[in-house]
């Protein structure tokens, strides 16, 4: 009896040299689709990547819709993942016309590329930011978009974009909103930025210090925010579903990529305590204004149209990032500076 096949994709993944993009890769590469890569290496690191770089390029620059263009019929690209961008969401506070210059600027350049070569599937990381303040305990893809911040904002209009260009000249589209993102697939794929609350954690172990909480007055039940944290292959693998996905929709649709289940500020320090081995102290902090008590993912459109679900649990995420860790320390993480040590 013949077996048929699935037809290999090659897929340009920009911001492939980063924490999520170089998992993405190497997850594609290993079902066996040709991946070309993408950055500019402002914030990636060409280590990841295992091979060498075949674009590098400022998507938000001048010269970039030219260069995309070449590259997507030199390699001859199928498919497209878009990653690159800046994500830092204090950051963006401080700098908005940069955020928008480079997410929404390095967008426009991509599907003007795109539309002109004839590429018509991406896959668009979004993310929960687009939500804003949240009311219900699961949030839905059918919730209000109020981006509280310019780094939510310029993700929700490159959705916006993205629902132009299907409806403009035939773009297919998953839209994936991210929640929060942790863990290592492969040590050398490691997050090595300590901006979240994991590897804030795990940085505060290795160091002696004090982790901060932010309200402990909340309505959960330890009284401290309760979040989503999804491991980072899952969100890989939920990239590759959604590329399949793809092959057989149209228009641009919107997926939440979470696990459907909220761990608390204090039970992510008591997970950490268990992997590590060490004693975690905490300070108590004021609530942050506009911080939602539990922001956790209403995953059932990824669950029945995408045919994915995570399987990674916290405690997974914990371990692989604490097993990952290198031996050069980052920088204190601005969220414990000023801090007491434990």
């Amino acid at each position: 009896m013949s077996v048929l096949l699935r037809p290999l994709k090659t897929v340009l993944v920009t911001g492939a040299a980063g924490y999520i993009g170089s998992h993405v890769a190497r997850v594609l590469r290993d079902r066996g689709d040709r991946v070309v890569t993408l950055d500019d290496l402002s914030t990636g690191s060409a280590r990841r990547l295992g091979a060498p770089l075949d674009l590098r390029v400022d998507l938000a620059s001048a010269a970039a819709s030219d260069v995309l263009e070449r590259g997507l019929v030199d390699h001859g690209v199928t498919d497209v993942v878009h990653l690159a961008a800046m994500k830092q969401v204090g950051e963006s506070m401080a700098f908005p016309t940069r955020y928008m210059d480079r997410n929404v600027g390095g967008l426009v350049n991509l599907l003007a590329a795109m539309e002109r070569v004839g590429v018509d599937r991406l896959v668009f990381s979004s993310s929960a930011a687009v939500y804003g303040e949240t009311t219900a305990p699961l949030v839905a893809e059918d919730h209000r978009c109020a981006p509280a911040n310019p780094y939510g904002q310029s993700k929700l209009i490159g959705e916006w974009m993205t629902e132009n260009a299907a409806r403009a000249w035939g773009l297919r589209t998953a839209n994936l909103r991210y929640f929060n993102v942790a863990g290592a697939g492969w040590p050398e794929l490691a997050d090595d930025g300590v901006a979240n609350l994991i590897p804030i954690v795990l940085w505060a172990a290795r160091q002696g210090r004090a982790v901060p909480v932010f309200g402990t007055d909340h309505p959960t039940p330890d009284g401290t925010c309760v979040r989503d944290f999804v491991h980072v292959l899952d969100l890989a693998r939920a990239h590759v579903a959604a590329l399949d996905h793809l092959e057989s929709t149209s228009g641009a649709h919107a997926f939440n990529i979470g696990t459907g289940t909220g761990t608390s500020v204090r039970r992510v320090v008591e997970i950490a305590e268990a992997v590590t081995g060490l004693r975690i102290a905490t300070q108590d902090a004021p609530a942050r204004s506009g911080d939602p008590a539990i922001v956790v993912a209403d995953v059932e459109r990824a669950v029945r149209l995408l045919d994915w679900s995570a399987s990674c649990s916290v405690t997974d995420a914990v371990s692989s990032a604490w097993s990952a860790a290198g031996a050069s320390e980052p920088h204190e993480p601005s969220a414990l500076v000023g801090l007491p040590a434990a």
